[in-house]
């Protein structure tokens, strides 16, 4: 929580709106070389044929837009002084995210099919990438003692119990955002919305290195959000998805909020447990709940238009978000 001096706070709330400013301001000055780079290597999307089938026409658009996202918040943050300590940790181990999707990415383009790595290797990779945060956090400390959302108590949690839930919500909110990325502007907008709350989240507890982080990963998905809106003239693939959902889950574990990060990311959590009910429903029962999931493409075939399933999205993100900071006031009073 702040115990700084008025000057010192507005000094260090410059420097986040300067990290999102710049983050948003780089990523549309490469977006459009980026663009053309791919397309003159035919790195394009294959899109799968158990999607809705108004998808089959986005066939052959490139994809791996992710790159154009890292590579913003990487350049922002190197060029604010700022790669440094657990800032560093956060951004490597997102960048290590979005190298796995990329391995992803490119096995489906040459395979010349959507399917890439095998679905237990993803896994296996996120998991390994999340325990070296989950590592960390509890090796520094960083999660002692975990802020309680509405209230203002704090939970202390034991070594191996703080491991698995930081390893757990770094994988959930990854694979969340993985799944929300199939609508054009859809996960890069509603990332950008969670990731802005993220930083007013971080910037209230005191956190300045997390606050700087999640306003330039706010920046990067908005400026790649002009290439990537409905008609979408680039994709991020499992390169952008994986990253940016691990950076939402390791900021909220690295600035003790991980208790928040459900409602944060309360859109990525909607789509993770569609999945999941329909799954574990067809098993079953041999019945579907959604016409298809995830959950935006129940939407879809209910007779929404692309862009109203889109737009509809971005305002529940909003709504989760304010919520995530209404949760945090009484935490910041105790």
């Amino acid at each position: 929580m702040w115990t700084k001096g008025g000057l010192t706070v507005r000094q260090d709330l410059l420097h986040v709106i300067i990290a999102f400013i710049a983050s948003l301001t780089v990523a549309l000055i490469i977006g459009r070389p980026f663009l053309y780079a791919l397309r003159r290597l035919r790195l394009r999307q294959n899109i799968r044929q158990e999607g809705p089938q108004s998808h089959q026409t986005k066939a052959g658009t490139p994809t791996m837009g992710g790159v154009i996202i890292i590579t913003a918040i990487g350049v922002t943050l190197a060029a604010m002084g700022t790669m440094r300590g657990k800032l560093a940790w956060a951004y490597f181990l997102t960048l290590g995210f979005a190298v796995l999707g990329l391995m992803d990415d490119l096995l489906g383009i040459t395979r010349g099919r959507n399917m890439g790595l095998k679905a237990h290797q993803k896994l296996l990779g996120q998991i390994i990438l999340a325990g070296l945060a989950a590592l960390y956090a509890v090796q520094t400390g960083l999660g002692d003692s975990l802020f309680i959302p509405f209230t203002a108590a704090k939970l202390h949690l034991g070594a191996v119990t703080l491991f698995i839930l930081s390893s757990f919500a770094i994988v959930a909110t990854s694979n969340g955002v993985n799944l929300a990325d199939g609508l054009d502007g859809l996960a890069s907008g509603t990332v950008a919305v969670a990731a802005l709350t993220q930083a007013c989240l971080a910037f209230f507890f005191g956190d300045l290195p997390l606050a700087l982080f999640s306003a330039a990963v706010a920046g990067a998905c908005l400026g790649f959000l002009w290439f990537n809106t409905h008609p979408a003239s680039i994709f991020m693939g499992d390169t952008g998805s994986l990253a940016l959902g691990a950076a939402l889950g390791i900021a909220a574990v690295m600035s003790r909020t991980t208790f928040l990060l459900p409602i944060t990311a309360g859109v990525f959590l909607l789509e993770d447990l569609s999945v999941t009910l329909q799954v574990v429903s067809f098993k079953t029962t041999g019945k579907r709940i959604f016409r298809m999931s995830p959950l935006h493409h129940h939407f879809e075939l209910s007779g929404w238009a692309e862009e109203k399933v889109v737009v509809r999205f971005w305002m529940a993100g909003l709504i989760f978000g304010l919520l995530a900071l209404v949760g945090s006031v009484a935490s910041l009073r105790g």
